[in-house]
């Protein structure tokens, strides 16, 4: 059996990760802020609530894999937060911080536990979640663009360091997702720009050449194929799933 965490798995895009690995024979084990949510998991799901930004926290999580698992086949460093919707001049130092501490020390983290595990294997999958913003700047939204472009960063550093050891690392960048997260992202930019949230949300789709916003089932495919012998030549990649921007602030 294939074994995969996933941080931040028990909602949203990550939830959807973990089921697709799990109907794929996955042993799955996530991770998550929420306790509620953890506690509402499928069944065949396992999950313990865990901070991604906490390095304590994260040491004893993989400790516990070790310790109930043996090692670990895949990672996907999904864990992030939207952070403050604000002009530069108005940002906030706590909150660019906060933004930061999850989006990329989270990943940094998970990256460091993940290696002492994969190594002595020889072999090992490391997904990180970057977005469209680690790919294009995107108005009012500077922590987060930082984050996830350093995240992209990251995972290259990583692919060179792990590779000779069987390891591969890409970053998955989703655009637009449908679902809650995105709604919460819309109503602030909305707020901020002085439009409506559904002008903004047409402003997102109209900005790809698709037309439309993805669905977390399209991330979750993508993850399952860059965990899959098929991407065995795959390592380094920051992968757009976005019906390819062109405008990002359109």
């Amino acid at each position: 059996m294939k074994r995969v965490l996933i941080t931040a798995g028990a909602n949203g895009i990550g939830l959807v990760m973990a089921q697709a690995f799990a109907a794929e024979g996955y042993g799955v084990w996530v991770t998550d802020v929420d306790r509620s949510q953890i506690a509402a998991l499928p069944e065949g799901i396992r999950g313990d609530v865990v901070d991604a930004s906490d390095e304590a926290a994260m040491a004893g999580l993989f400790d516990r894999i070790a310790a109930e698992w043996g090692g670990l086949d895949v990672l996907c460093a999904n864990a992030g937060i939207k952070g403050p919707t604000s002009a530069i001049e108005d940002m906030d130092l706590g909150a660019w911080h906060q933004c930061l501490a999850v989006n990329l020390d989270g990943a940094m983290i998970a990256a460091k536990y993940g290696a002492r595990l994969m190594k002595p294997a020889g072999e090992g999958v490391m997904i990180f979640t970057s977005s469209t913003s680690g790919l294009y700047g995107t108005p009012f939204r500077a922590p987060y663009v930082a984050a996830k472009w350093g995240v992209i960063g990251l995972m290259k550093t990583v692919a060179m360091e792990l590779g000779p050891f069987g390891i591969r690392a890409n970053a998955i960048c989703p655009g637009s997702v449908n679902g809650p997260r995105i709604d919460r992202v819309i109503e602030a930019e909305a707020e901020a720009k002085g439009m409506t949230p559904e002008a903004v949300r047409q402003g997102y789709a109209s900005g790809t050449a698709l037309k439309r916003l993805s669905d977390p089932e399209d991330v979750a495919a993508m993850a399952v194929f860059l965990a899959s012998p098929a991407a065995r030549m795959v390592s380094g990649q920051a992968l757009a799933v976005d019906g390819m921007t062109y405008n990002v602030d359109p």
